[in-house]
Parts: C-alpha cells; sequence; structure tokens
C-alpha cells in the first residue's frame, strides 16, 4: 500500500528546547490516524512540519511524494490549531475564496458550496460575515475549507475543540465520509473517546517521541492488565479498598476497577453485589484514556529523572570549574 505520507528521523529544536526528537511515522493511503499526545508533546510542531509552515533541523519529510507539502497543496487539507476566518467576509465569499485556492473555479466550486453548506446545516447562513456565526458555526465552516477541494490528504489540528456534542457527532461523521472515499487523514486530538471510535490506527507521543504506534486492538493487547467495569447503583466507592483492586475509577453509577494480575475478579464481583444492585458487568483491557494516562505518566517519570541527571551532572561539572 503507498504511503502518503513519511516522517523519517524529523527533529525540531527551539533553541535549547527539543519538541520533537527522532521522530518517524508512517501514514499509507485510506488510512484514519489518530495522532495523541498530551499538551506540549509536540504534536502541532510535527504538523507544522508536514505543512511546510516550519521546516525540520534534521530528518526528511514526504507529502504524497514530494518533500514539502506546498508542492501539492491542491491535494492536501489542512485545520490547523490556530482558527482564523476573515471576519468580515460572508461565508459564501469565504468558501469561494479558499476554494479558488485550492484550483476550484466555476459551476463545480459553486456545486461543492451548496453540497458542503448543506451537509454541515449551514445553507441559511450563506450570506452572513463570518464574525456573525457561533464559535461551533466557525469551527464547521474551517472544517469545510480543509475538505471543500475534496483532498487526498486531510490533517485536522483538534477539530472538535469548542464544538457541542450534536457538532461532535456531524464532525464524526464527515470524517467517516473522508475514509469512505479513501482519503487519508490524520487527526491529532485530546479526546480519547474520538479517537478510539474514529482511527484505524494510533501514534502517541510525548516529549517529542513516540511511545506507542499501533491499531486499538493491538495496542490494548499488550497490556495486561484486567478492568472490571460496573454499572449500577450503590456504594461503589467501598470496592475501591479490596485485595486486589490496584486502581480505581468511580461515580455514581459506574465503577473501573484496574486488578492486579492476580486477582479473582468473581471474588469482588460478589462483594460488588452486596453493596450494589448491578445492571452490568464486564472485564475489559484498559481503554485508550486508561493507556493514555498510564503511558505519558510513566515517560514524565523518566522525563523528570533525566532532568535531575542533567541538573546533578551540571552541579558536578560546576563544582569542577570551580
Amino acid at each position: 500500500m503507498t504511503d502518503v505520507l513519511t516522517l523519517t528521523d524529523v527533529t525540531k529544536r527551539f533553541g535549547r528546547f527539543t519538541a520533537v526528537d527522532r521522530f518517524s511515522l508512517r501514514v499509507p493511503a485510506g488510512e484514519v490516524l489518530g495522532f495523541l499526545g498530551p499538551n506540549g508533546a509536540g504534536k502541532t510542531t510535527t504538523i507544522r512540519m508536514v505543512m511546510s509552515i516550519i521546516y525540520p533541523d534534521e530528518g526528511e519529510i514526504s507529502v504524497l511524494g514530494q518533500p514539502r507539502a506546498s508542492q501539492v497543496k491542491d491535494r492536501v487539507g489542512y485545520l490547523p490549531e490556530e482558527r482564523g476566518l476573515y471576519r468580515k467576509m460572508t461565508v459564501d465569499q469565504t468558501l469561494r475564496y479558499f476554494g479558488r485556492l485550492k484550483g476550484l473555479h466555476g459551476h463545480a466550486l459553486s456545486r461543492r458550496i451548496a453540497e458542503c453548506l448543506e451537509r454541515v446545516e449551514l445553507q441559511d447562513w450563506r450570506r452572513k460575515r463570518t464574525e456573525a456565526l457561533s464559535k461551533g458555526m466557525q469551527q464547521k465552516l474551517q472544517f469545510l475549507i480543509a475538505i471543500l477541494h475534496e483532498p487526498e490528504l486531510v490533517i485536522l489540528d483538534e477539530p472538535f475543540a469548542g464544538l457541542d456534542p450534536l457538532n461532535i457527532e456531524l464532525l464524526k461523521a464527515l470524517i467517516d465520509e473522508l475514509r469512505g472515499r479513501r482519503a487519508t487523514v490524520v487527526l491529532s486530538t485530546h479526546q480519547m473517546e474520538q479517537a478510539q471510535r474514529l482511527c484505524d490506527r494510533i501514534v502517541l507521543i510525548n516529549r517529542g517521541r513516540k511511545l506507542i504506534e499501533g491499531s486499538m486492538h493491538e495496542i490494548r493487547s499488550r497490556f495486561t492488565t484486567r478492568m472490571l467495569v460496573l454499572e449500577g447503583e450503590g456504594d461503589f466507592e467501598r470496592l475501591t479498598h479490596l485485595p486486589g483492586v490496584v486502581n480505581a475509577h468511580v461515580t455514581t453509577a459506574q465503577a473501573r476497577l484496574e486488578l492486579d494480575d492476580g486477582a479473582d475478579p468473581s471474588a469482588i464481583l460478589k462483594r460488588a453485589v452486596d453493596v450494589a444492585r448491578l445492571s452490568r458487568f464486564e472485564i475489559q483491557r484498559p481503554d485508550l484514556q486508561e493507556i493514555f494516562v498510564r503511558l505519558v505518566g510513566a515517560d514524565r517519570q523518566v522525563g523528570a529523572g533525566d532532568a535531575g541527571d542533567e541538573a546533578e551532572s551540571g552541579v558536578t561539572a560546576a563544582r569542577r570549574t570551580n
């Protein structure tokens, strides 16, 4: 299968800070890739390098077979993290402007504008200035700008930010439609549930380095930890201190109990029947949110240790020179 996007040992530094550290990635045609990481992990810096907004200090990037996205701009769609529209332009003028930049003209452009506005329920706002739109409407308009020209590669940086649940569902449906026409999508998001639902493959980065990569099935299968999920009514908090429960997340209607390797789920389930009226129980692997927290937390501890070692080395060197 042809790779639409490849990064090979890409590094980007800002002064003494390394934002992206020898990062490599291959994205085949037709895949929806989830690009995940905490704030400051290097996601947006990586995306900006892919889009030729900034350039790597080391390594190579290939976008649709070219070293720079600017060389294939009519085949790429991009929704940046920083939102921005021309406030005095109407919705129609905005779409026509960006459509022409991407090579659309005449009847084909008018047809695409009409189709897209109807798809996101903005047709009645076509003659309104963008400053009159709500934040959610502006977000949908900027999503349309990214896909108006039916690009082969679509890069979405936090597309769900600021959207209500209905519009999140609408954008998810649009991403599914991109998959249906075999477009390649790189989706950067903090919303683990959306990534788990939408993406064929996940890449998690922290401190500019890749922590894990694979399909959801592949990633979850690497974690032997079992999660006992209980739903119903009762005092789930009493279960969190039982032997064999190493971690727990409890709400009024659900408990997710992380079990030790030697724990007997049936014993915990018997205790659960005593304290709650259960409507559902299930043993699962950790979900993406739990894997994210575990891997990033462990990597931060390693990073704190590295920083401490560096600081100690600096003190030692200073003592030697004094």
